[in-house]
């Protein structure tokens, strides 16, 4: 009897929309947990390329050394934010340009790099003769004029200059193409976790304007699915030429041009 009532009981039924509501929790979820993911593989793969940091009880800094174009150039690095850390996309990125500059030739060339971070890139391209213009977010823009400054004062042709640029953001008002107009474009690492990628693509789409002749070099290392979802959309828009790839770094280095 007691089994009996039991059976008989009322079963309660969720809500309409309840199930939904859940679905969508668990999706959020779900995208919460791959977002912390990605962030621990680049917090992990940031840590693992540093050895000796100096320690100090608000932030800790230091100092990385190159040999590029002839000249010995030093970085300094913050632990603080992502762009003030050099990524394997842009050390590929100096390489290449240093060693390939019939192909790539940027002597005298306007040329901007969007994502600059730590500068390097857009070091190697002053000491190839190119006139830089190096952007970044605002907070990103201390550091990357002080490793600016250290590593082309009396040393290039052209003094580099600092900029802040926001991926996607007042581009016709604060850089309207007709007076900034350049020959090459710099990218390195700029694709990875963070959710900017449209304005990113905007971004580079705004500055090679089809028709406009402005290459542009995006050299990156391919961490997770959303970059080579990214990498095909960016594909739809541009003309692109694979130029080098390092499998063991999973770094690639695009030639792109944008399609008529």
């Amino acid at each position: 009897m007691e089994r009996s009532s039991a059976l008989s009981q009322p079963v309660r039924q969720k809500p309409p929309g309840k199930k939904r509501e859940d679905d969508k929790e668990v999706e959020e979820e779900g995208t919460a947990i791959k977002v912390l993911t990605d962030q621990r593989v680049m917090a992990k793969e940031a840590l693992s390329r540093r050895n000796l940091w100096e320690p100090s009880v608000y932030y800790a800094r230091g100092n990385e050394s190159f040999h590029f174009a002839g000249h010995d150039i030093s970085i300094r690095e913050s632990m603080d934010t992502y762009g003030a850390l050099i990524w394997p996309g842009a050390i590929a990125l100096c390489q290449f340009l240093e060693n390939n500059q019939q192909q790539v030739n940027l002597m005298d060339k306007a040329v901007l790099e969007i994502g600059a971070g730590t500068g390097l890139a857009s070091i190697v391209a002053s000491l190839l003769g190119a006139w830089v213009t190096a952007t970044d977010l605002p907070d990103i823009l201390s550091n990357l004029t002080f490793n600016l400054l250290r590593n082309t004062r009396g040393r290039c042709r052209y003094t580099p200059q600092v900029v802040a640029l926001s991926w996607g953001q007042d581009l016709d008002r604060d850089f309207p193409y007709a007076s900034y107009h350049y020959d090459f474009v710099l990218a390195a690492d700029v694709v990875y976790h963070h959710d900017c990628l449209e304005e990113l693509l905007k971004t580079m789409r705004h500055f090679c304007p089809p028709g406009s002749q402005t290459t542009l070099l995006w050299a990156n290392k391919i961490r997770f699915q959303s970059d080579l979802r990214f990498t095909e959309c960016f594909k739809s828009h541009f003309n692109t030429t694979l130029l080098t790839e390092l499998p063991q770094q999973e770094i690639r280095i695009y030639k792109a041009m944008a399609k008529e």
